[in-house]
């Protein structure tokens, strides 16, 4: 009965992290490209529902544990670009092109190669800069309220070191009471599950600002490494089929408030790893489970909607923040990882962080190209053979032989 129980757990627990330490990034995403609270609460729901639809399909057609998520850092990519020309009507006009652009990217391998061509240093520094901006909220929420912010950080730090998959979610607990205990008065708004439906429209600076970024971000911060985590447990992803089904719910959600769903990165080792079950063939019940879950838990979109509009805007940036940390530091570190490219890497974060518009397209845009021209102008040649004291080139040894004298 144990063995029997252990991947329900282990997927209970997976859609309880996955959500409870991000839905924070998701709403602070949304409500910045335009959405109102019942706007918000329709696509947190959506993308709860759409997720969950595609584990628990996936898992059962390949029997393989694949976590399904929404894009946290395409979230935070929302926050960063801020309100598009044309509204929030724009923005899901761009969440539904990046669908298209996912199906595309499963259906079509060279679209996928053209993504993985993207130098790796700028496309992390691409996602270290989005990312910044927001994890810098927990040092700003200190200053500004620092009696609500002091024990989340404090609970963070504490589970961070002796519990590290909850210190989000812990987090997030403490913030809970600290706004239930400074609100003067209950939310008013309707906590019931809603679907709000937009008819989207399609702007030159949102498609080229947003949804493109999107798209990028998606792919090579969730959708590839969730493929190397998966290899790292033994499974070979079957990312086309991944590709094409996420990207359909993500075009099937739009019009809902939908950003992005794609293979988890974060939470794929809760599914995929020997937590949730030692024999590697039953470990698909996991994410199944974990799907199921995520799905239940979008019917309190609208409490947990109510509870951000409650809290200290900083506050809940706060929490996002601390979420983000860890995947900001990997970013970090692989932007900067190899000297050739460290500069490009560096203009790419901070033309990105900056959150510059020209011609109504945000920073992540043009921090892309910078980093991209800075490789192409600065490529350094192949460096010549060293000479030899007269002057002459040096050979290997192979081919001082071929020249010597029979």
């Amino acid at each position: 009965m144990a063995g029997r129980l252990q991947p329900v757990l282990a997927g209970v627990v997976t859609a309880l992290v996955g959500f409870a330490s991000s839905f924070t990034v998701v709403l602070a995403g949304l409500r910045a490209v335009g959405a109102d609270p019942a706007q918000a609460a329709s696509g947190l729901l959506t993308l709860c529902v759409a997720s969950g639809a595609c584990a628990v399909w996936l898992g059962l057609r390949h029997r393989l544990p694949l976590a399904i998520a929404w894009s946290t850092p395409g979230a935070a990519l929302l926050v960063a670009t801020g309100p598009v020309p044309g509204g929030w009507p724009a923005a899901v006009g761009a969440f539904l092109l990046t669908g298209l652009l996912i199906i595309a990217a499963g259906l079509i391998p060279a679209l996928g190669r053209a993504v993985a061509a993207i130098p790796a240093p700028v496309a992390s520094a691409m996602l270290a800069g989005v990312l910044l901006p927001l994890c810098t909220a927990p040092v700003r929420a200190l200053v500004e309220v620092p009696r609500l912010a002091g024990p989340v950080v404090l609970v963070w730090l504490l589970l961070h070191r002796f519990a590290r998959r909850w210190a989000v979610p812990g987090a997030l607990a403490v913030a809970v009471v600290a706004i239930a205990l400074t609100t003067s008065g209950p939310a008013r708004l309707d906590v019931a599950p809603v679907v709000a439906l937009t008819v989207p429209t399609w702007t030159l600076p949102a498609v080229v600002g947003l949804a493109l970024p999107l798209f990028l971000v998606t792919m090579a911060a969730q959708n590839v490494p969730g493929t190397a985590v998966l290899a790292g447990y033994g499974y070979r992803a079957p990312l086309g089929s991944a590709l094409r089904v996420t990207g359909l719910a993500t075009t099937l959600g739009a019009s809902a408030g939908g950003h992005a769903v794609n293979l988890a990165a974060i939470t794929a080792a809760l599914a995929a790893g020997p937590d949730a079950h030692p024999d590697p063939d039953r470990r698909w019940i996991a994410s199944v489970t974990a799907g199921i879950g995520m799905a239940l838990l979008g019917l309190g979109a609208g409490v947990a909607t109510a509870l951000v509009l409650l809290s200290p805007p900083v506050l809940v940036e706060a929490v996002a923040g601390l979420a983000l940390l860890a995947a900001l530091a990997g970013a970090v570190s692989a932007a900067v990882a190899q000297p050739d490219t460290r500069e490009a890497a560096v203009v790419t974060l901070v033309v990105t962080a900056s959150g510059v518009s020209l011609l109504g397209i945000g920073g992540a845009f043009w921090g892309l190209v910078a980093g991209c021209l800075m490789l192409l102008l600065f490529r350094r040649p192949p460096a010549a053979p060293p000479a030899d004291p007269d002057g002459r080139p040096e050979v290997g040894p192979d081919l001082a032989v071929s020249h010597r004298p029979g």
